[in-house]
C-alpha cells in the first residue's frame, strides 16, 4: 500500500471542492430563482429575448442565463463527485481510485465550460456582486478541480505500481 500523504491530500482537496461546489450551486440556484421571480415584473411592455433563452435574466448580461445554468449543473455534479470521491479515496482500492479520477475529469470539464461562460460574462461589462462571486468561485474551482484530477490520477498510478 502506498503512503497516506497523497491520499490525505486528495481527501482534503475533495472536501474543499465539496464546500466550494455547494457555494456555487447555492449562488447559481439563487440567480436562477431571482430571474424567474423578477422576469414578469421587469418585462412589463417589453418583449423578452425568448429566442436566446427562455428565462429573462434582469441581472448581468446576455451570457448570464447560460452561465447560471451551467454553473448550477457543474455545482450539482461537483457535489456528487466530491462525495463519491471521498468515499472512493477512503476505500483505497485501485478500481475505486480510477472511478474517482474518471468522475473528477467529467466534473472538471463541466467546470471549465462554466468558467468559459464566466469569462464571457466578465468581458460583457458590469455585473452585480453576487454574479461576480459566482464567477470567482467558478474560476477558482476550475483550478482546484484540475489539482484534484492530477492527485487522483497520481494516486491511481501509485496504487497500480504496488
Amino acid at each position: 500500500m502506498a503512503s497516506g500523504g497523497p491520499k490525505s491530500l486528495a481527501s482534503g482537496l475533495l472536501f474543499l471542492n465539496l464546500i466550494l461546489y455547494a457555494v456555487v450551486a447555492i449562488i447559481a440556484g439563487w440567480a436562477i430563482n431571482y430571474s424567474i421571480d423578477e422576469s414578469e415584473s421587469s418585462l412589463k411592455g417589453v418583449s423578452p429575448p425568448v429566442r436566446l433563452f427562455p428565462i429573462y435574466f434582469p441581472i448581468g448580461n446576455l451570457a448570464t442565463g447560460f452561465f447560471a445554468i451551467f454553473a448550477l449543473l457543474a455545482g450539482v455534479v461537483g457535489i456528487s463527485t466530491s462525495i463519491t470521491g471521498l468515499h472512493d479515496v477512503s476505500q483505497g482500492y485501485p478500481a475505486n481510485m480510477m472511478s474517482a479520477a474518471a468522475a473528477s475529469v467529467v466534473t472538471w470539464t463541466l467546470t471549465l465550460l462554466a468558467m468559459g461562460l464566466a469569462c464571457k460574462e466578465i468581458s460583457g461589462g458590469w455585473r452585480p456582486p453576487s454574479l461576480r462571486a459566482l464567477e470567482s468561485f467558478t474560476i477558482i474551482l476550475a483550478l482546484t478541480q484540475l489539482l484534484c484530477v492530477g492527485l487522483l490520477h497520481a494516486q491511481t498510478l501509485n496504487l497500480s505500481d504496488d
